[in-house]
């Protein structure tokens, strides 16, 4: 009896040993845990310094430097609707049209591009990828004036079709549609579709575009998000400030804010309100994610 006490004591501590031997140490995602707090600061904090000083007048914002809210932000907001006639608003519908209908664009010819490279054997299938994985390592600055001349050759210099076109063609999000369409569409499927005689744009609506609604909103979140912050494009194929999206419009206030101190608010009023629908889009589109996140750990 003595005995087999003694050995279950042995085991129990054994036991105990090896526990704690295997326990996870917490040292490590203490660390992650800091490392990612830090890295949300860092990119946190330039957003809320531009909106508290969105709310300071002139005066507080060149005189103090403090994250307390100031008193002049319906004043600003007023001034920034008043400059130009409204011109501030041109300029955000300008970004809205070529965000809006160049990302909507770009995800199709994404989805209908990613999906036959996945989906379709032909001669050059691998050659073509290999030409889309290398035209997502080629910057856009250097596409940019050889894009104007192709623009200019053609009439469209100057005009939105300039904005959209080039735009429309997005060889990370064919990359990203590609295997989305592979990880995302079984064989079979495709087969017993083209069995019950659906033709392949058929398939292609019906089938294809729901079973990648995940990867689909991605490809749009990101290229929305690319456009609406593209600088340099319409800087080289614009000249008419009434066709200028909100990048270009707020960088001619800060050039002419050089001379006139006044414009300084209204720059940082509007790029406050800048950031708005990129935060009220991703907040609308996070469900799609919270969806796929759940699906893969069902499937899992």
């Amino acid at each position: 009896m003595t005995a087999t006490v003694d050995a279950l004591r042995h085991a129990e501590r054994t036991g105990d040993r090896q526990f704690r031997k295997s326990r996870p140490r917490t040292r490590q995602p203490r660390l992650a845990l800091t490392v990612l707090v830090l890295g949300a600061l860092y990119c946190l904090t330039p957003v809320a310094w531009v909106i508290i000083a969105a709310s300071k007048t002139p005066r507080e914002l060149f005189t103090t430097f403090s994250f307390a809210p100031g008193t002049g932000l319906f004043d600003n907001l007023a001034d920034l609707s008043r400059y130009g006639g409204g011109q501030f608003w041109q300029w955000s519908l300008n970004s809205v049209i070529y965000a809006g209908v160049g990302a909507v664009a770009s995800t199709v010819v994404s989805a209908m591009a990613g999906y036959a490279l996945a989906k379709f054997q032909f001669r050059g299938r691998e050659v073509l990828f290999s030409v889309v994985l290398a035209g997502v390592l080629v910057p856009g600055i250097v596409l940019a004036v050889p894009q104007y001349l192709l623009m200019a050759r053609i009439g469209l210099a100057g005009t939105y079709w300039s904005v959209l076109l080039p735009v429309i063609i997005n060889p990370f999000g064919i990359f990203l549609c590609r295997v989305f369409a592979a990880a995302s569409i079984p064989e079979s499927t495709l087969e017993a579709a083209r069995l019950d005689g659906a033709s392949e744009l058929r398939i292609f609506g019906s089938i294809v575009l729901p079973m990648m609604t995940q990867g689909l909103v991605t490809v749009f979140l990101l290229q929305f998000v690319s456009i609406w912050n593209n600088f340099l494009l319409p800087f080289v194929m614009l000249s008419d400030q009434d066709k200028y999206p909100i990048t270009l419009g707020l960088y001619t206030f800060l050039s002419k804010g050089a001379g006139d101190t006044d414009l300084y608010p209204l720059v940082i009023m509007g790029s406050a309100v800048a950031i708005i629908p990129l935060v009220v889009l991703v907040l609308v589109l996070q469900r799609f994610w919270r969806a796929d996140l759940l699906a893969g750990g069902l499937k899992g």
